[in-house]
């Protein structure tokens, strides 16, 4: 009888084609109602002498039946993993996907050759925080507590010595202070995000990006201003383009002006772009109020300096062309796309 079960039993095993159907096997075979399993609760009706043959007999069948389950098992293992590697195989002669290059945004563009043109004249390039303290925000600034210019630049804050700043100006202060020698010049830009509560339209936004400079250093005039702006307005817009100052008022510069360059519409002629002036506003810059330096640690006797800001989407929209600030900021592709000369 067992003989005829195990014949049975490797017919069984012999027949599973997955491990589906193995499972069953072993379920019919070694389960609480299979056949091996049966045939053990039979033991109670058997002599004392036929139980220790048959028992014997059994407990082979058992570990015999184990035995082939097993082996079977693992080679349904093989045959599956050598299915799934087989059905997952690639086909290197089916065409490719095509991934769309990464390119750079407009602003990164203008930013990169800012940097490239302050950093081939020598100046460092220095980032900041853009949640800052009102102390170098505004007061080391010139701009003390309650003060009426605080108006020109209204902003977030988050409590009373804190906000988004409104200017990339902290930095400049910032790396003046830290400068323990105080008779090293200072040359450096300060590119970056700064906000303001301006209402979004086709000209302002209430982020946008800023870069400044500023100059620090024995017997520095207006002249040197000049003459920095004009190689930068040659570099960025044109060896035709002139510069223009206007004078001006900003609390951390005396004397201030406001800077225009040539119209690269109409190259000077006038025309609906520039108002038929012939100019175009830019930046902000001046020489660097001595109080400003002194609140740094420099001697305002012995030292002078210049700086400069301007806004990057402002330049952007210059140089390419745009009308709406806007466009800069709405990810449409179609339009940023057409800025895609990458360096």
């Amino acid at each position: 009888m067992l003989d005829k079960l195990k014949l049975e039993i490797i017919d069984k095993v012999n027949d599973v084609n997955n491990l589906e159907e193995l499972k069953q096997v072993k379920v019919e075979t070694l389960g609480k109602k299979g056949a091996i399993t049966q045939l053990t609760k039979t033991m109670k009706d058997k002599s004392e002498e036929e139980k220790k043959t048959f028992g014997k007999q059994l407990h082979e069948l058992k570990e015999y039946t184990n035995i082939i389950l097993d082996q079977k098992e693992k080679f349904l293992l093989k045959q599956k993993i050598k299915a799934d590697i087989e059905a997952e195989k690639i086909d290197i002669f089916l065409p490719g996907y095509e991934f769309a290059a990464g390119l750079y945004h407009p602003l990164t563009l203008v930013t990169k050759e800012i940097e490239d043109f302050f950093s081939s004249l020598g100046y460092s390039i220095n980032e900041g925080n853009e949640v800052e303290e009102d102390k170098y925000n505004f007061e080391m600034l010139n701009i003390p507590k309650d003060h009426p210019a605080r108006d020109m630049q209204d902003t977030f804050y988050f409590n009373a010595e804190e906000l988004l700043r409104t200017h990339t100006s902290p930095v400049q202060v910032r790396t003046m202070e830290n400068n323990d020698d105080k008779t090293t010049p200072v040359r450096m830009i300060c590119p970056g995000k700064v906000y303001r509560r301006d209402e979004d339209d086709a000209t302002h936004s209430h982020q946008f990006m800023q870069v400044e400079g500023l100059v620090v250093d024995k017997n520095i005039s207006l002249a040197d201003l000049k003459g920095t702006l004009e190689l930068f307005a040659k570099k960025m817009f044109g060896d035709n383009t002139k510069v223009r100052f206007r004078p001006s008022y900003f609390p951390f510069t005396e004397p201030s002006v406001e800077v225009d360059l040539t119209c690269h519409i109409c190259k000077g002629k006038g025309c609906s772009v520039c108002k038929n002036t012939g100019w175009i506003e830019i930046l902000g810059a001046g020489q660097v109020h001595p109080n400003v330096i002194e609140a740094a640690g420099y001697d305002p006797n012995i030292y002078q300096g210049f700086a400069f800001g301007l806004g990057i989407e402002r330049v952007a929209m210059l140089k390419y062309g745009i009308d709406d600030i806007r466009h800069l900021y709405n990810n449409n592709l179609g339009f940023l796309n057409q800025f895609n000369k990458v360096k």
